[in-house]
């Protein structure tokens, strides 16, 4: 019986009646209540490639929990982290805003690379978030939400400043404090566990544990493994099973696989969590990765590029929701999403309010989620700003990956919109095209074929950066020495 019938009765009721009203009254508020603030489960990992679970092709990689998540919820194959590299990416993801508002450009500010490479000073920027930035956990505890950040945070010393109700490992470190085993160092509620307790396992069980003491509360849970982050250091209770594995095509990295699948059974492990506190229904999975796969470790072909570069392995990533009575199971979607967009999702899915002095850059993707809007977002542009320099990876073959052998990428700026997308290179000047949907793997340069589009994109480029005041690196670096430089590329191109 609806609230609505009850009160017609309640004036010809008795006493008896008047209190099941008022009974089924508090039930269906809270229970209302509950419907509306659905918890969050955010799953984030480190260095984590467009093809590394199973779901998007990976060969050799196992990540059964996560493929049935997956199967479970709404795919998206054009999704992009807002940064190649760490920091800069998480800096994005958590205030809304691409990098030339927060201005965390790179891992670090120092110069990359030698400086007889570099043509340009690079633009430094900063490296820590300012702890008056809003943040989408800001929102989410302000509007009743027990918030907590579990593993890598990076953007600053302490995610409680931005927040987070509770931190388990987060300090301003990019990678696992001192690898995966014990003993690590003392950073904040990291628990003392035996010595050969593999760290993506205690910071699953920390999870588990946060899940089950708030069970009776709304609650959003920021799980950012350091994995798969270097060191890349093996599961000693996986190794075998790899070890004897016949390689795959795509993929076939033993240490690399043990620790994917350490992600993967912790996921599994919450998941039962959350069927036995019968929290599965009222709990929204989103899972995504700061930026391409670990070069040395993975592949993302047929996308061109890894970890730190610009083209497409560098930037696209893994991403499905699973929002039970929101999201319909067992679709996908090809629409170009970004990791500025979470802030605004995040709030929106969760009913927190946007700060009102904050400007967002990205979009919530709620419309997308349940079919409200499908055409909106298509043509959408989305950016990228790397004034800096990162220098390449020591002997890995890079030709054909990156655009020469001695920098992942050089300073210069990114637009995609609908399939095209489009380059820019600052010490230079050049441009690439390319369309993405007849060219996934950024092969064929349409920069002088298509001269039009070009300069349409170069435009909306060139205006975005006066709008958001980008900085562009000019002035010439004085201890560049193109003869070093080309002496190097030659010697590197030889092996």
């Amino acid at each position: 019986m609806s609230v609505f019938q009850l009160a017609l009765d309640l004036g010809n009721e008795s006493e008896f009646s008047v209190k099941k009203f008022l009974l089924s009254l508090i039930f269906l508020v809270s229970t209302a209540s509950a419907a509306d603030k659905p918890n969050l489960l955010f799953i984030f990992l480190d260095d984590f490639g467009w093809k590394d679970t199973s779901y998007m092709g990976s060969d050799f990689y196992e990540t059964p929990n996560l493929d049935k998540l997956a199967s479970e919820g709404m795919i998206f194959t054009n999704a992009y982290s807002a940064a190649a590299n760490c920091a800069p990416a998480r800096a994005c993801l958590m205030t809304g805003q691409y990098t030339p508002r927060h201005k965390i450009f790179n891992v670090g500010t120092g110069p990359r690379g030698k400086a007889a490479h570099r043509k340009l000073l690079h633009i430094p920027g900063t490296d820590t978030l300012k702890p008056d930035t809003p943040t989408w956990a800001k929102s989410l505890q302000s509007a009743g939400y027990r918030t907590a950040s579990m593993g890598k945070w990076h953007v600053s010393k302490d995610p409680l400043e931005f927040g987070f109700d509770v931190n388990v490992g987060g300090t301003h470190s990019g990678g696992p404090p001192k690898g995966y085993y014990p003993p690590h160092p003392k950073v904040p509620g990291l628990p003392d566990v035996s010595e050969d307790e593999y760290l993506t396992n205690t910071i699953s069980s920390e999870a588990d544990k946060f899940i089950r003491k708030n069970e009776d509360r709304p609650w959003a849970l920021y799980l950012t493994h350091f994995a798969v982050h270097t060191p890349l250091i093996a599961n000693k209770n996986l190794l075998a099973k790899y070890e004897g594995k016949t390689a795959g095509e795509l993929h076939n990295h033993v240490a690399m696989a043990t620790m994917i699948q350490s992600v993967d059974d912790g996921v599994g492990k919450l998941i039962a969590t959350l069927k036995e506190t019968g929290q599965t229904e009222n709990t929204a999975v989103v899972f995504f990765s700061d930026n391409g796969g670990y070069g040395p470790a993975t592949d993302m072909a047929p996308l061109k590029g890894y970890k730190g570069t610009y083209y497409e392995g560098g930037i696209r990533v893994p991403f499905f929701v699973k929002w039970p009575g929101r999201v319909q199971a067992g679709t996908t979607k090809d629409t170009p999403v970004i990791g500025v967009d979470m802030f605004p999702t995040f709030c929106e899915m969760l009913g927190a309010e946007l700060p009102a002095d904050h400007e967002l850059d990205g979009r919530s993707l709620v419309p997308l989620f349940t079919g409200a809007d499908e055409t909106s977002f298509v043509d959408r542009p989305i950016y990228w700003h790397f004034p800096a320099y990162l220098q390449s990876y020591g002997g890995k073959k890079v030709s054909g990956e990156q655009r020469d052998y001695l920098f992942r990428s050089r300073p210069c700026g990114i637009v995609r919109q609908g399939k095209w997308k489009l380059h820019q290179y600052f010490e230079d000047g050049d441009l690439e095209l390319y369309d993405l949907d007849a060219d996934i793997s950024e092969s064929k340069n349409l920069a002088e074929s298509d001269p039009e589009k070009t300069k349409e994109l170069l435009g909306l480029m060139t205006e975005w950066r006066r709008k958001v005041n980008a900085p562009v690196p000019t002035e010439k670096n004085p201890k560049y020495d193109s003869k070093v430089e080309a002496k190097d590329q030659a010697r590197i191109s030889a092996k």
